[in-house]
């Protein structure tokens, strides 16, 4: 049965109210003890729903970091933590110090996988492995232990090659995730989507149309979200793009104390197997399972129509049909794609004091992966998530406009009499409710509307020694006026142009040239995708047949 939206209202109220009664039941024992104690030897049925709307009431929640939402009113062990304690997290941390956070205040088994190295024993970079990893340690949290201790250590333990793990693979040393089905239950809050290319989200809501929605972490511990769709890669099966549950553990062989905590003993961790919701499908399809090397040759199929995988993600999660409604899709991409230029905004704003340096004399190793201020203060793959959106908003308003014109009552919801017009009105509503402002060199602000930002966006720099005015595109030489980029501040990003024109993250390619080199290396892109969906609708016939 389907709940209206006050029955989907008040179903939640009472999960929560049912939620906060078993964390008052565990803040009986935790307090603000900074000692971590296992009381239960698995996780039950009970605390993995508990830990789902733990999830959701985060990703709710308007909270910019993780410290400000563990100490906020979405958290409701938020009490048993004195305001001085401080909790930060990147994208492949942030899963598992949810996780533990949500274990320690539970008392629930905690292990993980401590280190990874190459399949093929490669000196690969770990987090861009060709042949993908495997676990070769892996550590359980006993009681007693510190849990900021123990969160500290997962910070420096865990990096995005963490989950760079085949999807058959869970032994001799079981990684701590599988990949599950695609379908309703399975795909939940909690979940965990990789992106090969170096980043990592959690679920906190599908909605009823099969739309996933996650939020993310930065480098700049800076919290966002975003929608499920091409941002997230699929690649070979042996790197693990996609969606990961935690797997099932279970202390083994503890003595229960006096006090009913329990100490010693092992974790086991369950295999393949044994999950019943576990499966390869999102790597292979949904027919006979390909060879590795023929893994993109895999098709998905529901209810005998073949469709990509992300159409079939959705259709999935939606019981089964796919079916768009147009005008409020475009405008929710819209408002999304307003608030990712707002969190760019702030992360931008942090790295001011950098842009008053000179230039390093050669770019890092890598400008999507790599360490120190550059990860802090760069914004490459940041940016290139969002130009990928932009593009997508934009093919999206055009898939939409091609399936109007062929009249698809099965895929499309929509009662107009011209498409075309109704999604550029949809559009323009929302890109003009949108202004998002920026703190040039002088502290003076500028203003800018959504598709004067959308005009910028490839010419928006990513190097965080550049001054704010050429991190968002100023190209007027008013705006321009208060920027301090001396001529090799400004050879750099006339260098850099190639590489802000590529909307693909390439993590394995060396990067780490001087000015000259990187002139001559014929890195990036010559021109850059196309992004106007605002021209793409102009150009449509204006009259469609109404479904």
């Amino acid at each position: 049965m389907k709940l209206t939206l006050r029955g989907r209202a008040w179903a939640f109220v009472a999960g929560m109210f049912l939620f906060l009664v078993s964390a008052a039941v565990a803040e009986a024992y935790d307090s603000t003890n900074l000692t971590y104690v296992v009381h239960s030897d698995r996780w039950s049925n009970t605390d993995e729903r508990d830990y789902q709307k733990f999830i959701t009431a985060i990703g709710e929640s308007d909270c910019a970091t993780l410290n400000a939402c563990l100490h906020s009113s979405a958290n409701p062990y938020a009490a048993s933590d004195p305001p001085e304690r401080k909790f930060e997290s990147d994208c492949a941390d942030l899963p598992y110090v949810l996780r533990f956070y949500f274990a320690w205040k539970r008392g629930l088994p905690f292990s993980y996988a401590a280190a990874v190295t190459p399949r093929d024993g490669s000196p690969d970079d770990i987090r861009t492995s060709r042949a993908g990893n495997k676990v070769s340690e892996r550590a359980d949290v006993a009681s007693g232990r510190n849990a900021m201790d123990v969160i500290a250590h997962l910070r420096t333990a865990i990096s995005s090659a963490t989950y760079r793990i085949h999807p058959d693979t869970d032994g001799p040393l079981p990684p701590d995730l599988y990949s599950p089905a695609i379908k309703p239950d399975a795909i939940r809050p909690g979940t965990i989507v990789y992106d090969p290319a170096g980043h990592v989200a959690i679920v906190f809501r599908v909605d009823p149309d099969g739309r996933v929605h996650t939020f993310d972490a930065h480098t700049d511990f800076s919290l966002t979200q975003m929608i499920f769709d091409v941002r997230f890669a699929r690649m070979r099966p042996d790197q693990g793009a996609g969606f990961k549950n935690w797997r099932p553990l279970r202390l083994v062989g503890a003595r229960r104390a006096a006090d009913g905590s329990l100490h010693g003993g092992h974790i086991e961790v369950a295999r393949n197997k044994d999950i019943a919701d576990f499966s390869s499908e999102q790597f292979y399809g949904t027919g006979k399972h390909p060879a590795d090397a023929d893994w993109a040759n895999g098709t998905f199929v529901l209810n005998s129509e073949t469709l990509d995988f992300y159409d079939f993600v959705r259709a999935r999660l939606a019981g089964g049909a796919l079916v768009f409604q147009p005008v409020r899709e475009i405008t929710e991409m819209t408002e999304s794609l307003c608030n990712d230029l707002q969190y760019r905004a702030a992360a931008v704003d942090l790295s001011r004091p950098l842009s008053a340096r000179p230039h390093p004399a050669h770019l890092p190793r890598n400008i999507y992966g790599t360490e120190g201020d550059w990860e802090m203060f760069s914004t490459p793959s940041r940016d290139a998530r969002l130009k990928t959106a932009f593009k997508y908003l934009r093919d999206t308003a055009q898939r939409f406009v091609e399936l109007g014109r062929r009249g698809d009552r099965k895929h499309l919801s929509y009662n107009g009499d011209d498409l075309p017009r109704d999604l550029t009105m949809a559009y323009t509503r929302a890109a003009d409710a949108c202004t998002i402002q920026y703190r040039r060199s002088d502290g003076s602000t500028v203003a800018m509307r959504f598709d004067e930002a959308r005009a910028r966006l490839f010419a928006m720099s990513f190097d965080p020694y550049h001054c704010p005015e050429r991190r968002w595109g100023a190209t007027d030489a008013a705006e321009l006026a208060t920027c301090p980029d001396g001529a090799d501040k400004r050879a750099w990003y006339d260098a850099e142009q190639p590489l802000r024109n590529q909307i693909d993250r390439t993590y394995d390619a060396r990067m780490d040239y001087s000015l000259d080199e990187l002139r001559k290396s014929g890195k990036g892109a010559g021109i850059p995708p196309d992004t106007d969906i605002r021209g793409t609708l102009e150009r449509a016939p204006k009259q469609q047949a109404g479904n």
